[in-house]
């Protein structure tokens, strides 16, 4: 592993104009409704002036879990990073197995290269939390490319949009969330189905004298919607406000990270502990008890030193309780003992929209009943 400075790299942002190069180290877009998602997101980019570099992978279906092979991944995402041809980079996609390409990524060029901006969730986690963790690079962890061919853009979108330009950095998430996706073959541009009003769960200071807030969190989501999504919810209060380095993404994927030779998390969390860290965590497949192992597991090789919040997207498992534990105490219990605010069903992740969260950016978090101010600092 490279040996950190403590200094953060901000990659230059988009210009009008510029060079959108597209990869795809995880799923490729092949199949519908990523197609044609995709090639209208192109469209769009094209119509709007800039010009769009597309790696050989990205209409690639022939790996196992990704696009192409490992190897071909991997030279893909290296080349494209290298490349002076394109301004940023965006994913086609996540996916299943992008860790098995990360021998194939040489992080010793990148390391030497000019920081450059990587977007992409989910599994794209292999990606962009390396580039924070391992090469000091601010990423962002947002949706990927193909979400940018919805018609019309939803919000979010937008918000992506403004932030790669460096115009936009303080976000407040969004009024309603997606349960059911309509988007299909069919359908493959349809804007997000949002129904669900946004309730935010927070725990001031992680609960300790505190755990009678537990409680009303978990109420039924029946009892829940009676809160009106921007107005204070009764349960939540108490205002809270953290500041700190962000870090994190997929558990699903960090967790398979975690202990190899690309864990280099209690380096770099010792490098930047001036700072304090802000944790953003979700998840996809994960069990309610999947992700408390997650946590259990993290907790455990050190990752949670020096933490001062930690922000939990809305899980894939929304709403599931297995054998009395539900997503809320699959994560607070574990985490209270660190008497800092949990923020949970947070607009991050795979029940869109989402905000984009700047991987190892600063950043100074507000949130009082179902408001939440993100303000990005660049240091």
């Amino acid at each position: 592993m490279s040996n950190l400075t403590g200094n953060m790299k901000y990659p230059d942002f988009l210009k009008q104009g510029g060079v959108i190069g597209c990869v795809a180290p995880s799923f490729g877009c092949n199949i519908e409704p990523y197609y044609s998602a995709f090639r209208n997101a192109c469209e769009r980019f094209n119509a709007m002036g800039y010009k769009v570099d597309l790696g050989s992978n990205c209409f690639k279906g022939d790996g196992i879990g990704i696009s192409s092979s490992p190897q071909n991944c991997g030279r893909e995402l290296t080349e494209y990073y290298l490349s002076e041809e394109n301004d940023i980079l965006l994913s086609c996609g996540g996916g299943e197995l992008m860790c098995e390409i990360l021998d194939y990524v040489d992080f010793k060029q990148l390391e030497k290269a000019k920081p450059k901006w990587y977007a992409g969730y989910s599994d794209n986690t292999n990606f962009t939390f390396l580039l924070t963790t391992i090469l000091e690079t601010v990423s962002i962890y947002s949706p990927c490319a193909p979400a940018m061919g919805m018609e019309p853009w939803h919000n979010s979108i937008q918000d992506l949009w403004e932030l790669l330009h460096g115009r936009k950095f303080q976000f407040t998430g969004y009024p309603y969330w997606e349960r059911e996706s309509l988007k299909s073959a069919e359908q493959p541009l349809v804007p997000y189905n949002v129904t669900e009003p946004r309730i935010l769960h927070i725990y001031p200071s992680g609960m300790g004298e505190e755990s009678k807030n537990l409680q009303p969190a978990l109420k039924s989501e029946k009892e829940g919607k009676k809160t009106q999504t921007g107005e204070k919810n009764q349960e939540n209060t108490e205002a809270i406000v953290m500041e700190g380095r962000v870090l994190g993404g997929c558990m699903d994927c960090l967790v398979n990270l975690l202990g190899t030779k690309y864990d280099n998390v209690v380096n770099y969390l010792e490098a930047y502990k001036k700072d304090g860290f802000l944790w953003f965590l979700e998840s996809c497949d994960l069990n309610v008890f999947g992700i408390r192992r997650a946590i259990w597991q993290m907790e455990h090789a050190g990752w949670f030193q020096y933490v001062n919040g930690f922000m939990f997207g809305r899980p894939g498992c929304f709403g599931q309780d297995m054998m009395g534990l539900d997503q809320y105490h699959a994560v607070v219990d574990l985490l209270q003992k660190y008497n800092v605010p949990i923020i949970m069903d947070m607009d991050i992740g795979h029940l869109p929209p989402a905000i984009p969260m700047l991987c190892g950016g600063y950043a100074r978090v507000c949130a009082e009943g179902n408001n939440i101010d993100i303000d990005y600092m660049v240091r």
